[in-house]
């Protein structure tokens, strides 16, 4: 029950914080969304900030390689290709193939290994070759997959159709890059060229 008006709880309500800050001019109120929009700007950007540096520091080549299984198994297969070494120096890094461009897409692939592949790191689910072997056909695939889905987004960030000098191809490739060989069966670059960074699961 609400306590009953008398001289002791109408001296508490006006001594009290609520009546405090009712005395307050309101010119100090209205100081205070132009402080209050300036902290969350640059709270934001001091975040925005973090998040950017964080994203590009996981996206080294280093630190790719700084686990066990990528430095042993992966990385050595990568060190052979062409990707790694080639005659015009170009060279792609597993970012450059495993890592969508546009920020939003990079924050959700990120988000994807922080909670499906570091667990497995943990785990030490491919930890040693004959375990990362049992996997390798599994996880080839499902990159594959993505790649597919989303027209070997990741080969064309680098490749270009136009850019080929088509008669410098040998008559294979050529027939396979031209726009109506494409157009007409629908394949895309990793339909081709699926082990050019990595070793192809056995019987493939």
């Amino acid at each position: 029950m609400a306590r009953p008006p008398g001289p002791d709880n109408d001296e508490r309500r006006k001594s009290g914080l609520w009546a405090k800050l009712w005395r307050v001019p309101r010119k100090r109120y209205l100081l205070g969304i132009p402080l209050g929009a300036l902290l969350a700007l640059v709270v934001g950007i001091a975040l925005t900030g973090a998040t950017l540096t964080t994203i590009e520091a996981t996206n080294s080549l280093g630190f790719c390689t700084s686990c066990h299984e990528m430095e042993a198994f992966v990385y050595q297969e990568y060190k052979e290709s062409a990707h790694f070494q080639n005659a015009s120096g170009v060279r792609a890094i597993c970012a450059d193939c495993h890592v969508p461009k546009g920020f939003w897409e990079k924050v959700v692939r990120k988000t994807q290994a922080t909670f499906k592949e570091l667990p497995n790191h943990f785990l030490g689910k491919i930890d040693t070759r004959e375990e990362f072997e049992a996997h390798r056909e599994a996880m080839a695939e499902r990159v594959w997959a993505t790649m597919r889905a989303n027209n070997s987004r990741a080969c064309r960030t680098c490749h270009s159709y136009e850019a080929m000098a088509l008669a410098a191809q040998d008559r294979y490739a050529k027939r396979r890059h031209s726009q109506r060989y494409r157009e007409a069966t629908g394949k895309t670059c990793i339909d081709c060229h699926e082990g050019v960074a990595h070793k192809l699961p056995e019987g493939m």
